[in-house]
């Protein structure tokens, strides 16, 4: 059987969880198997920028970082299951990506 294969990703782990959360009672609903989700490394964008906005002065640089946090999830293709799936509302600063392989 084909399995859809879920790749979650966004700066906020709260969303991806309840997303998460939202796959497994899908999963539940239709009776698919589902396996994870499994936490991803998380990546951090560090920026370095000047304080000063002309140049003049002392060195100093502030940090910006910025935290890219990624789920990956298993569910095998069912079409009612990937309907439903297709139906989650995700908020705008969550991609996710459905792969189905076989």
């Amino acid at each position: 059987m084909q399995q859809a294969r879920v790749r979650l990703a966004g700066t906020s782990p709260d969303d991806l969880d309840s997303i998460c959360d939202e796959v497994g009672e899908i999963a539940d609903k239709t009776g698919v198997k589902l396996s994870g989700p499994v936490p991803l490394p998380t990546r951090t964008l560090e920026i370095p920028a000047r304080k000063s906005p002309d140049g003049e002065g002392t060195a100093t640089w502030e940090h910006w970082e910025m935290r890219v946090h990624k789920r990956l999830i298993d569910i095998d293709a069912d079409e009612r299951a990937l309907r439903q799936l297709m139906r989650i509302q995700v908020p705008n600063d969550v991609s996710i990506e459905i792969v189905l392989e076989d």
